[in-house]
């Protein structure tokens, strides 16, 4: 949702969707930034957002506007917010934005965190995804962006082009979070409509284990919750396993168990424990 728009911002702030994200990067142009940014900070301060989670895509790093929406943003209350830091490339990026934030929130009196997500977008960030994503304790998404990542590999920035060219990226992505203990977000379909090509690009991500899918209209959010959010079926088997499992365990202390013809054990729980998390009701079922 870009910045620049406060009748955009006034709509965001109505959708019950999973998270927002407000734009101050690449859809408002050099000159608006300031006047995006006033917005933006007036519209977090002012509206009752329905969403389960906001946040603010800043400019890079080494811009002339990071370190003044970083600014805006950690004097603006104590409102949770995360912060989406575009085109990092190596753990330096975000030890500046560390760095940077510590003396912000600490001249602004502020008491809670910001929160930050990286955005993976360059042929040098998705090389070092690894060392990014261990890199900061505020950390808590890889988000893969496939249009400027396109253009630093020289190829087409959308998945719907070619699924399988990008699953080298999307794997790298994936291991890297899933090793640092982070959610692993897999970018905008490019395309506005929610055709088959937008369901074969999000069916992909969540069959590969990505947590989410951003969404860049109103028309592809339910068909990603669809997609996302696991069924009934899918539910119950996961409260069954963990079920099962914790029986054992505290009946012969076994750490696998036959449950309806299949052995599950230790891996399958932690499994079936992402299910639930996925489907918002929590570990504990």
């Amino acid at each position: 949702m870009p910045g620049s728009s406060p009748g955009k911002l006034a709509k965001g702030a109505t959708l019950a969707v999973d998270e927002i994200v407000i734009d101050l990067e690449d859809a408002v142009l050099p000159a608006a930034k300031a006047a995006a940014r006033a917005a933006t900070v007036a519209a977090l301060g002012e509206s009752d957002w329905r969403a389960g989670a906001v946040a603010v895509r800043v400019n890079a790093a080494r811009t002339p506007w990071c370190h003044l929406d970083l600014a805006a943003l950690a004097a603006c209350g104590e409102r949770p917010l995360s912060i989406v830091l575009p085109k990092v490339e190596g753990a330096a990026d975000l030890a500046f934005l560390e760095r940077l934030l510590d003396g912000l929130e600490a001249a602004a009196g502020r008491r809670r965190p910001l929160r930050v997500q990286a955005l993976i977008e360059t042929a040098a960030g998705l090389a070092n995804v690894a060392e990014i994503a261990r890199a900061s304790d505020r950390l808590d998404a890889l988000i893969l962006g496939y249009a400027d990542l396109g253009a630093s590999l020289g190829r087409a920035g959308s998945p719907a082009a070619g699924l399988d060219l990008w699953l080298p990226a999307q794997q790298a992505l994936l291991v890297a979070a899933r090793a640092a203990g982070l959610q692993a977000i897999d970018g905008p379909h490019l395309e506005l409509d929610a055709g088959e090509r937008f369901a074969a690009a999000g069916e992909r991500a969540r069959d590969l284990g990505f947590d989410g899918k951003w969404a860049i209209h109103p028309s592809q959010v339910g068909p990603l919750e669809d997609l996302f959010t696991p069924g009934e079926a899918e539910v119950e088997r996961a409260r069954a396993v963990i079920a099962a499992l914790a029986e054992a365990g505290e009946g012969s202390g076994a750490g696998a168990v036959a449950l309806d013809g299949e052995m599950v054990d230790e891996a399958v729980r932690l499994a079936a424990e992402r299910v639930l998390v996925r489907a918002g009701t929590g570990p504990a079922g």
